[in-house]
């Protein structure tokens, strides 16, 4: 190619850029968009917190004991043993004591009244517990026990049964001169709520100081007297508690000594006369369920016929058996006349109970 063709095309490339950058043009580009953007948004919230939790270790711990030993001289060119450390106790209670000889009908309670010593330590010398049950021949230790038995040891007092009254001679004869002898007629409260007595009789309760020796000592407390008809009493024991008609007449106190006197006056004229007297004796020294231990013992439930100011000692009862007392006397001349019955607990027992029904009054013929 030669200059001269070189030259001139050089001449329109550099005409065509001068004509160019002469005239600029502004072009303007749109795009259009129409889309809906999803923007997500994640947001974070940061929290520094330090929970206190409460963690349980259990740490095995050694514990030495140390022991005195004192060491041995051995022979020479022997091998000492390896030395054996006797552990004695700081402290050993050592029981005295005498041993007792479970009886036919013994309980707890009558041994501990035999003995003198409670009821609490003769379980706890002995393991038992008060649902434990004895057994005749059984051989109990008795805490610290001189061996003397204070009931047989005790001297004749008027607590002690007193021989019967003579019977009068002659036979029953009309109606039973009691009012409302079988309590099967209406009640009243006798000054307190627990205090429901029969129409025609009287209720006095003992509530001082109890003395009685042996006894619970404190006081003597009121018991809760009740008109029990038979369908509130269990099946098995209505006949046991009714004697006649469809009541029975209920006083009872738990852990308690009582004392009380049901009686009335009645008019009568110069004869001879028999009073009769039914009770149960419903003194429990403890429970087994539902099961009743009754007392053994005859003083835990007493009773005596009341006379105007005269009648009988104090006589002792046998306990979950029913009991009967006869009493014949004369009137000399026609007067009103006090007859009845007294009823205590000495002891402080499970429940000092009694069921009265029946009374019988009867003039005697010959």
């Amino acid at each position: 190619m030669s200059i001269r063709y070189l030259s001139l095309v050089l001449l329109v490339v550099v005409l065509w850029l001068v004509g160019c950058s002469s005239q600029p043009q502004e072009i303007v580009v749109t795009r259009l968009v129409d889309r809906e953007l999803v923007v997500t948004s994640e947001v974070t919230r940061i929290v520094s917190q330090v929970a206190q939790i409460e963690v349980r270790v259990e740490v095995p711990v050694e514990v030495t004991r140390l022991v005195e030993v004192t060491p041995v001289p051995t022979p020479e060119g022997e091998l000492p043993a390896e030395p054996s450390a006797t552990i004695t106790p700081e402290s050993a209670a050592v029981l005295t004591g005498t041993q007792y000889t479970v009886r036919s009908g013994d309980t707890l309670f009558s041994i501990s009244t035999r003995t003198g010593i409670s009821v609490a330590d003769i379980l706890s010398a002995n393991n038992l517990t008060s649902a434990s049950v004895i057994y005749t021949g059984q051989i109990l230790l008795i805490p610290n026990w001189d061996g003397v038995d204070r009931v047989a040891a005790a001297p004749i007092s008027p607590t002690q049964p007193p021989p019967p009254p003579p019977t009068t001679p002659g036979n029953p004869t009309g109606p039973n001169l009691f009012p409302n002898p079988s309590f099967e007629e209406d009640w009243y409260y006798a000054g307190y709520s627990e205090l429901q007595i029969p129409v025609g009789w009287q209720v006095a309760t003992d509530e001082g100081a109890n003395t009685l020796s042996p006894g619970s000592g404190g006081l003597f407390y009121r018991p809760e007297i009740r008109v029990v008809p038979y369908y509130d009493l269990p099946a098995a024991e209505q006949q046991l508690f009714i004697f006649d008609g469809g009541k029975t007449l209920k006083a009872f106190k738990g852990h308690g000594p009582t004392s009380f006197s049901l009686f009335t006056d009645v008019g009568l004229p110069p004869g001879s006369y028999r009073l009769v007297i039914r009770y149960f004796a419903d003194t429990v020294d403890s429970y087994v369920g539902a099961s009743k231990i009754y007392s053994g013992e005859p003083l835990a439930g007493e009773m005596r016929v009341i006379h105007d100011n005269a009648g009988t000692g104090w006589q002792g009862t046998v306990a979950g058996q029913r009991g009967v007392v006869t009493y014949d006397f004369t009137v000399s001349a026609a007067a009103t006349v006090r007859l009845g019955a007294s009823f205590r607990n000495r002891y402080a027992i499970a429940n000092n109970g009694w069921f009265l029904d029946h009374w019988e009054l009867y003039a005697l013929t010959p």
